[in-house]
């Protein structure tokens, strides 16, 4: 599966951002879907995720509350909708696939993923 991200930017703080992160293919239904973010000079970190069927999400604690990731599988799209965006949140921000079918669990290593799109900048600055 090939994976494109879209819709970053330059935002204030407090401000809201949705992130797209559109599939090729006919199998997506079957992926678990995550979003990680990497800062200059630090690791990249997983944010959240979504099992293939939309059933099951989980987020990293630092964004539970405000980041959400629905999913679209009749539109091969997932996306991330940020909320109450922070400094702190200044990345670059990478979807990744998992072919899960079947599984609710969400794995948050990115040695986990075999799919990833190329990332899509979200400054956050005042």
């Amino acid at each position: 599966v090939q994976l494109q991200a879209s819709g970053g930017g330059v935002v204030q703080p407090g401000a809201s951002l949705s992130l797209s992160c559109v599939a090729s293919g006919p199998t997506f239904s079957r992926y678990t879907m995550a979003w990680f973010r990497q800062a200059p000079g630090k690791e990249r970190e997983f944010v959240g995720g979504i099992s293939w069927s939309g059933g099951a999400v989980f987020y990293v604690g630092s964004v539970e509350g405000r980041f959400i990731i629905p999913r679209d599988n009749a539109q091969n799209t997932v996306y991330l909708q940020m909320n109450v965006l922070q400094p702190e949140d200044t990345a670059a921000y990478y979807c990744a696939a998992r072919n899960s079918y079947g599984s609710t669990y969400i794995y948050t290593s990115k040695d986990d993923y075999a799919y990833w799109g190329q990332g899509t900048q979200v400054t956050v600055s005042s």
